[in-house]
């Protein structure tokens, strides 16, 4: 079988890169890997490599690019593909990842909200292309990794029928307070997928990343993502006055929205506690573990609201908190 490296320099010697200096760029949490291709000139590209037998699949993240480019979005352009072998090579956006751009410059927090979620309404606004949905059913059984990787980890013991029950009411839940037309959801909507571009305007000023597992879901779902932050502590001020920002400008029924936000966020922090888990012990990548203590304040919070009440017992109950004994448990 051909190595991964040789099968890269063919595809970059097709190509009018293939002279550029190559250095790497930092990952993400797949199989995927990247580099940054440097002409003598200083101009740059990505070169992402996805290695297809490692379930990597380049196909949807072209699909979803091309689709977020043609709304006016900041989706990188695709310079040349082998879709075959897995390789793309990506108009560079930078590295003003949102969360480094705030750590450097703390004024502009609240203009980089704004415009994250400017950008999610304009998105809001087009026509949904045909995706999987992010259904219910799917919705519970991820939200089930919480019980099946977090708790199983630090219990040392699988309880199948908690699960089970909790996904079926879960499900229910689900059904009945998040509904309304589907939006494309890109599911990964965060400061670290998400790159500042003050040159360009409006809506286009946001550099998206990672949106390649995009799905059809609730309106509501990548505002979650973005305020709801596993990986920095977005203030309570900007996570409120964000959702207003949203609801006024889409229109939509505030207190439907408001329920299925939490609902959501419930679901995808649940998703979380169970995917950091998995990767820390299955993966070897305990610095996951670290972000537990906030993703579990985002959960519990999120619990007290009504809707929740037929799940919310049996979660406190079952799922151990993230003590420093607790978190020891999941580091390989």
């Amino acid at each position: 079988m051909t190595d991964r490296n040789t099968l890269c320099e063919r595809f970059l010697s097709a190509t009018s890169y293939g002279g550029w200096q190559r250095g790497p760029l930092a990952g993400d949490a797949s199989n995927r890997r990247y580099e940054r291709l440097t002409a003598d000139n200083g101009k740059t590209v990505v070169l992402m490599d996805a290695p297809p037998e490692k379930g990597e699949d380049v196909r949807p993240f072209i699909r979803i690019a091309e689709y977020l480019r043609a709304q006016g979005l900041s989706a990188p352009e695709i310079l040349a593909q082998d879709v075959e072998n897995g390789f793309l090579l990506l108009e560079d956006l930078g590295d003003d990842l949102f969360a480094r751009v705030v750590l450097q410059k703390p004024a502009l927090e609240m203009e980089l909200y704004k415009a994250a979620t400017d950008a999610l309404v304009s998105l809001h606004h087009a026509t949904t292309p045909d995706l999987e949905p992010y259904g219910p059913r799917m919705m519970a059984e991820m939200a089930g990794l919480a019980l099946l990787k977090y708790r199983d980890g630090i219990l040392g013991g699988h309880d199948p029928d908690l699960q089970s029950r909790f996904e079926d009411q879960f499900e229910d839940i689900l059904r009945e307070t998040v509904k309304g037309d589907p939006v494309l959801v890109q599911r990964d909507y965060h400061a670290e997928n998400l790159l500042w571009l003050p040159d360009r305007n409006g809506v286009a000023r946001v550099g998206l990343l990672d949106f390649q597992d995009a799905r059809a879901g609730h309106c509501a779902y990548d505002l979650v993502s973005l305020l709801q932050d596993a990986r920095r502590d977005v203030p309570a001020a900007i996570e409120m006055q964000m959702i207003d920002r949203y609801i006024s400008a889409t229109g939509v029924d505030e207190s439907g929205f408001r329920t299925a936000y939490t609902v959501l966020g419930v679901q995808r922090n649940l998703r979380i506690l169970g995917v950091f888990a998995r990767l820390s012990l299955e993966y070897g990548k305990p610095h996951y573990v670290d972000l537990i203590p906030r993703v579990w304040d985002h959960f519990i919070r999120g619990l007290e609201h009504p809707a929740l009440a037929p799940v919310a017992d049996l979660l406190r109950e079952g799922l151990p908190p993230p003590t420093p004994d607790n978190l020891d448990r999941l580091r390989p």
